[in-house]
């Protein structure tokens, strides 16, 4: 059993069943054993690749894109730049290497980065290379001015509720250790589920919600309405919300048993986009989207910019980036699964890459 393993089992004995999201909270955040506080999860020796990982050309139009928004704000300055959950800070590099295309964009830029893993903090400092730049354990103590928040596979690693139907009823959904390992099992039950009327329960039926991406994404929009702004969302989930498990693990870049080892694999659950969007437009922001992020890339020129890189690329190099470029937006890899929301203030124009339908 791993270390946090026999810690929850030994918190189970002495309290009953966790819920959900606080096995998940651990599992991710522990401080000492938690799967962030110890490891750099990604690349290929790690657990998973995200898309700044796969290729360049993700971090530079997500920076085209900043540039253009700004512009879109009124080019104030200073403008805090904003990233939460940074990974190695590849993206970040990318982006500030793509605005220095921009004038006065780069000089305008206050860069801060949300991120409460120490191992992965050390790299981004690496990747940055001695850019100035303020590091956050929470969005709370990022100052206030005008905000280009970006958000890459972060929101998918905050601890989802599950509820559970069972006998008529809605359960909270817990995890319990039956002296050979950790189980799922029924809490207590919840007469007034946090969602819309009308779902009644079905026998087995699961419903997930995240409250914690509730808190966080109206914290962004109500800074919105006081000071310019934008924030982009780029994460796994779904437009509609629904009923279904999304919770997950992933080890060694294969799908793992969530409960079987806690610290030792990324649980993660899909994001809701539509309670974001909600959530945001009830502290007075506009949103954007979802759009998939094989419709936003394109949208933003990826095919421009990936033929830009292939004629000044070795020809052993022209692969690799015609690879990556079809792994972003292609729907079977993560065009289609991956979603994009933005949010803005009221007098910032439609960011480029919402125009036109959504999906």
């Amino acid at each position: 059993m791993t270390p946090l393993g026999r810690k929850l089992r030994e918190r189970i004995a002495r309290c009953g069943p966790i819920p959900v999201a606080e096995f998940m909270a651990a599992a991710n955040g522990d401080p000492e054993h938690g799967y962030y506080a110890r490891r750099d999860p990604l690349g290929r020796e790690g657990d998973f690749i995200t898309a700044p990982e796969i290729g360049q050309v993700f971090g530079e139009l997500i920076g085209a894109w900043c540039a253009d928004v700004w512009r879109g704000m009124g080019s104030p300055g200073p403008v805090r730049l904003v990233e939460l959950g940074p990974g190695r800070g590849t993206l970040m590099a990318d982006l500030l290497r793509a605005a220095r295309g921009v004038a006065g964009f780069r000089e305008a830029l206050d860069i801060h980065l949300v991120e409460t893993s120490p191992a992965l903090a050390r790299l981004q400092k690496a990747a940055l290379g001695g850019t100035p730049a303020s590091w956050h354990r929470s969005f709370s103590t990022v100052p206030d001015g005008p905000l280009l928040l970006i958000a890459n596979e972060f929101f998918d690693a905050l601890p989802v509720e599950q509820y559970v139907a069972r006998g008529g009823s809605w359960h909270r959904r817990a995890v319990d250790f039956d002296g050979e390992g950790f189980r799922f099992v029924d809490g207590p039950c919840v007469p007034d589920p946090p969602w819309a009327a009308g779902t009644g329960p079905e026998k087995g039926k699961i419903r997930e919600r995240n409250p914690g991406t509730i808190v966080l994404v109206r914290a962004i929009a109500k800074r919105f309405a006081a000071r310019r702004g934008a924030a982009l969302i780029v994460d796994y989930g779904y437009a509609s919300p629904g009923f279904g498990e999304t919770l997950q693990a992933v080890a060694r870049h294969r799908y793992a048993d969530p409960l079987a080892a806690p610290g030792d694999a990324d649980l993660s659950a899909h994001v809701d986009f539509s309670a974001c969007a909600e959530a945001a437009r009830k502290m007075g922001a506009r949103s954007h989207g979802p759009v998939t992020q094989g419709r936003f890339l394109e949208r933003l020129g990826i095919d421009i910019r990936r033929d830009r890189l292939m004629e000044a690329a070795a020809p052993e190099q022209r692969a690799a980036i015609r690879s990556a470029c079809h792994r972003l937006t292609d729907p079977a890899a993560m065009g289609e699964l991956f979603k994009v929301l933005a949010l803005t203030d009221h007098d910032t124009p439609t960011p480029a890459g919402f125009e036109g339908s959504p999906l």
